[in-house]
């Protein structure tokens, strides 16, 4: 069994106005130090070990619905468990 941890986060280039909205919440409860948040997702994938090619399995995935690579970044952390 695959367990795969995937982030998403929007590109450096592109405005956050999710993450705007958090930093100005975060300075009116006074953690004036906060300079920028980003949003993102988390998910996690559990596959099968029968799938032949974990990463290309992944990497389709996150390309074709997980993220939009067009406005988002995404890295992902493949761990293999051992079934207990």
């Amino acid at each position: 069994m695959y367990k795969v941890k995937v982030y998403i986060t929007l590109r450096e280039s592109v405005l956050d106005p999710q993450g705007s909205v958090v930093k100005n919440a975060l300075h009116s409860m006074e953690f004036t130090e906060v300079e920028e948040v980003r949003v993102g997702k988390y998910m996690e994938l559990s596959l099968p070990s029968s799938v032949k090619n974990v990463e290309a399995a992944v990497e389709e995935m996150c390309h074709r619905l997980l993220a939009n690579p067009v406005i988002e970044d995404y890295r992902y952390e493949i761990e293999e468990s051992v079934a207990q």
